[in-house]
């Protein structure tokens, strides 16, 4: 793993950097079925080139950042399928190593590009994305910090061994998850992670605690190079990216829904209920995102390779 922060290191190429888009749903436009526990994580086992060709199509884009397939692979969820523990490690590894790959082949013929080289960040989820009960946007789990960091201890050494650029650790719903995974990078020296939380709200993550808590807390950490909200509405975005800044100098991450409601009971995607005043898609909000103060933008469920075309396309015009 690298020890320099390596979110700084491209924004000192870039006015601000571009994630990726949707994995599982743009799997899913793809024809590809994750209704299972694993959802995109499956494919890692199943089909592991329709996972490295989404890459390959958001680099192309212009993404400078992949997220890996791992955000619900863990070895328990793996087991289940009946696959023994070496196996899924195995499968947990692939989903850096295909990302890798993808990114590899992509700079092989545009190394001449002016942004950033890419960078893989291998995706830590919740707990609760593991139960697969929707509790990932509550964090109702009823454990305590220490049982959370024993989950997810042995996931980050298997991600590490395969050395991802950092860590996205994302969609975290309490502060206390993330507590325990910030102190699991500072268990690693050298290596670097982003930490984002869903969001209820302008001002609260997805259990009520404020944001501005989360942003003092965590902004001192060993190895947090960015702190940031990802799967929320368009709507609250700029909010939180101010409610950050006020606490936190580190460099803010947001790469929101597309503006549609995921129904965790139903398991179906609704449409939005946003104000008029709120953006309507990435490509609208990104110029007040950044002007708020956040330097990566990026999209998350429903987003794809075509709102990401749209961010690059807009960062070369100079907006």
């Amino acid at each position: 793993m690298p020890t320099q922060d390596p979110i700084s290191a491209g924004l000192a190429r870039a006015p601000y950097l571009i994630v990726d888009g949707a994995l599982a749903t743009e799997l899913q436009t793809r024809g590809h079925d994750l209704s299972g526990d694993l959802w995109s994580a499956r494919l890692l086992r199943d089909d592991p080139a329709a996972i490295r060709d989404v890459h390959a199509a958001y680099f192309s884009a212009g993404a400078d950042i992949a997220i890996t397939a791992s955000y619900q692979a863990t070895v328990e969820g793996f087991m289940r399928l009946g696959l023994d523990a070496a196996s899924a490690e195995a499968l947990i590894q692939r989903s850096v190593t295909l990302a890798q790959e993808a990114r590899d082949a992509h700079w092989a013929t545009h190394t001449s590009d002016e942004r950033p080289y890419p960078l893989v960040a291998a995706s830590v989820g919740p707990y609760g994305a593991y139960l697969a009960d929707g509790s990932e946007y509550r964090g109702d789990y009823g454990l305590d910090r220490a049982a959370l960091a024993d989950f997810h201890r042995p996931r980050l050494a298997t991600l590490l061994e395969t050395q991802p650029d950092l860590l996205a650790i994302e969609t975290l719903p309490s502060l206390d998850e993330a507590l325990a995974l910030a102190e699991l990078v500072a268990e690693r020296p050298g290596t670097q992670a982003w930490i984002t939380f869903s969001a209820r709200d302008g001002q609260h993550i997805s259990d009520g605690t404020p944001i501005a808590e989360c942003a003092r807390a965590l902004r001192d950490h060993p190895g947090i190079c960015a702190i940031g909200i990802n799967c929320t509405s368009l709507e609250h975005i700029e909010s939180l990216i101010g409610e950050i800044r006020a606490q936190c100098n580190l460099p803010i991450i947001v790469y929101p829904n597309s503006g549609e409601h995921y129904d965790a009971e139903t398991k179906r995607w609704l449409a939005g209920c946003a104000s008029a005043q709120a953006p309507s898609n990435l490509a609208e909000g990104a110029p007040r995102w950044l002007a708020a103060g956040a330097t990566v933008i990026g999209g998350c469920c429903r987003t794809g390779p075509d709102d990401i075309a749209t961010l690059a396309q807009h960062r070369r015009d100079g907006k």
